[in-house]
């Protein structure tokens, strides 16, 4: 029997790097408005955009929760 020749032996040398202190490896859909969806896409970079929103407004919510404390 032949050996299976197919892929890329050498793929963890060609495989997707991150700087990031926190790969990220987690997927949210949500919906949002036609003009929302508009606005983001005319980011530099609409992933990045959303997620440094969506993590700005945990800083926020946590934040205001500590106060409350």
């Amino acid at each position: 029997m032949s050996q299976d020749n197919r892929g890329n032996p050498n793929i963890k040398n060609h495989g997707f790097k991150t700087d990031r202190d926190k790969p990220l490896t987690e997927y949210i859909h949500l919906r949002v408005t036609e003009d929302m969806k508009v606005e983001v896409q005319k980011q530099k970079n609409p992933p990045e955009f959303c997620r440094q929103a969506i993590q700005k407004a945990l800083d926020e919510l946590n934040q205001s929760s500590n106060q409350n404390d």
